[in-house]
């Protein structure tokens, strides 16, 4: 069996349970090294094969899993944030299938949910935003043209941008081409729950020279939108005046 594990976004203690157990249960350990914190494989059992993928072809792992399979291990692929943004575990699955090979995918906490944390904002503001974009620049991974960010500033939405901090400048230019103002607020987390976490908070007009400033280039989160800052509305959920499913309104509250 292999066990797609979404590490988190850091902090060790931010792997879910189900993830961590089936770590420690692990025979072979193949882990993203360029991302996971290695303090998450602390659980790993004495004497566990353990591979750094950030130095492997797909063909590579494929024939770790593959052998570690036929020998009767089990293999715990360690992904950073949720595997299922930019974890590229598309093909290791449809590869896994072609082979027979059974496997499970859990999933884990992405580095734009840590990023809020700690910035402790959140993204959907009543009046302000109810979506969320995930998106990235286009670089040698090529991004549909739909969907760049010129014409996803379109929505306004709350915005979470990958990969792209070191192109900073050509992020706050293709936003403020497709509508969004130049005083619109925004903020870059390096290392989202990382012990050497940053964040910097700007606008789309300064913070490119903020980050910058802060020697911040790679391993961060670009986020955008008046979820930064700015007014909202009071949610209807712990309202008052509002009846659901689970509350009546409170008498003499005006509903």
């Amino acid at each position: 069996m292999i066990s797609f594990i979404g590490a988190g976004p850091g902090d060790p203690d931010l792997i879910t349970v189900k993830g961590q157990k089936r770590l420690a249960e692990a025979d072979v350990v193949i882990f993203a090294g360029s991302l996971v914190n290695p303090a998450v494989l602390h659980v790993c059992k004495a004497g566990a094969e353990i591979h750094d993928s950030a130095s492997m072809t797909l063909e590579a792992v494929l024939a770790v899993m593959k052998r570690a399979v036929g020998e009767g291990k089990k293999v715990a692929r360690v992904h950073t944030g949720d595997p299922s943004i930019y974890g590229a575990i598309r093909e290791q699955m449809d590869a896994l299938d072609e082979l027979a090979i059974p496997y499970e995918v859990i999933p884990g906490v992405s580095s734009f949910l840590a990023a809020a944390a700690s910035l402790r904002k959140e993204f959907t503001l009543p009046d302000v935003s109810q979506t969320v974009i995930i998106t990235r620049l286009a670089g040698r991974t090529p991004v549909p043209e739909k969907e760049s960010l010129s014409s996803l500033a379109q929505h306004k939405a709350s915005l979470c941008i990958f990969l792209s901090t070191h192109l900073l400048d050509q992020v706050t230019a293709e936003l403020i081409s497709g509508g969004y103002r130049e005083d619109t607020p925004a903020a870059v987390v390096y290392k989202a729950s990382w012990p050497d976490e940053k964040a910097v908070q700007g606008t789309l007009g300064d913070i490119a020279g903020k980050v910058a400033e802060a020697g911040i280039a790679r391993t961060a989160m670009i986020m955008v939108g008046q979820f930064l800052e700015g007014p909202y509305s009071r949610s209807l959920l712990y309202h008052p005046e509002f009846t659901h499913g689970y509350r009546e309104a409170e008498r003499g509250s005006g509903q």
